[in-house]
């Protein structure tokens, strides 16, 4: 019998690309894309598309039913800075989705789960520079929060049930290919659109705001090598850290000066988003995931630049 493979917000940042790549490795009808909202004309017609709301427990139950996934990929939240807006909604959402399925990723025998974490989980105590797999964590956002508890609760569900749960803290992720949805990092892909449209951007987060961040492609293709990881690897069952590359607004824009050399950048200053930024690390220890699944991010500052104007010029 084929593997299926739900993916759970497949509309988003992430979601967009992963179903995409999951589809180039597998036949595509076994990746069943499902988001709350009507995709784009292409996602939609190149496989299968479910409308899904992670909170309505009998449509779930019906795309369980349906289905009988083997994987579920759960990408379905409310984002950091989109979350401190309304953050009722941002709980409900982030932290009652995952418990529903993975009450019924044990119900239906769905073999690993994927659920992101973030490098909101930390906090103003954390460690700021190569911040450490276990550390004080005590994150000041509902996003940060709702991740947190849910690492908790991943954890729970293998050591009680044995369900194979995977994560990832990611950092902030950087496409040419989706808008972004939301998040306190957003800046650094506002910015590339910006500067081929008016060349010039005004940052919400200041000069000196250092924040690890990494390339689309590298995200999806480490989300996708845990998955496939053998399971005894797999030593860490609330998140991984997960490193690519970090930058502050003003070595970004010096690396667009490179191919843009008029560019300005320009600030803005009391954005709510930069009390969440400071609360955040400025890189990453991401020893672990490299020791057990053989994490290697293969984009620097550099070439992620370049990759993001040469893209978005020819889309």
């Amino acid at each position: 019998m084929a593997e299926i493979i739900l993916v759970i917000g497949s509309n988003g940042q992430i979601g967009t690309e992963l179903v995409t790549e999951l589809r180039r490795i597998h036949n595509v009808n076994q990746v069943v894309a499902c988001d709350i909202r009507r995709p784009d004309y292409d996602t939609k017609n190149a496989g299968p598309f479910e409308f899904v709301n992670v909170l309505d427990k009998e449509n779930l139950k019906q795309i369980f039913t349906k289905y009988k996934p083997t994987q579920v990929y759960l990408l379905a939240a409310l984002l950091s800075a989109t979350g401190e807006q309304n953050p009722k909604l941002a709980w409900d959402l982030n932290m009652n989705g995952l418990l529903n399925v993975l009450d019924f990723a044990i119900d239906f025998g769905t073999k690993r789960v994927y659920w992101p974490s973030s490098i909101a989980v930390f906090g103003p105590n954390s460690p700021k520079q190569q911040t450490p797999q276990f550390c004080t964590m005590d994150p000041n956002t509902v996003y940060g929060i709702s991740k947190l508890a849910g690492e908790r609760w991943c954890e729970y569900y293998f050591q009680k049930y044995g369900l194979d749960v995977r994560s990832i803290r990611y950092p902030g992720l950087i496409s040419w290919k989706a808008m972004p949805g939301g998040g306190t990092t957003d800046y650094a892909i506002h910015i590339f659109h910006e500067a081929l449209k008016k060349g010039s951007y005004s940052s919400f987060l200041s000069a000196e705001t250092e924040l690890p961040m990494m390339y689309m492609d590298d995200a999806i293709r480490g989300t996708i090598e845990l998955m496939d990881a053998p399971e005894d690897k797999i030593n860490i069952r609330s998140s991984y850290n997960f490193g690519g590359v970090n930058f502050n607004p003003e070595d970004l824009a010096s690396e667009i000066k490179k191919h843009i050399p008029d560019f300005k950048l320009n600030y803005t200053a009391n954005d709510p988003r930069q009390k969440i930024a400071d609360s955040w690390p400025k890189s990453i220890d991401d020893q672990v995931a490299k020791k057990d699944w053989n994490w290697q991010p293969k984009f620097d500052l550099e070439k992620l630049t370049y990759e993001m104007l040469r893209n978005l010029k020819k889309s």
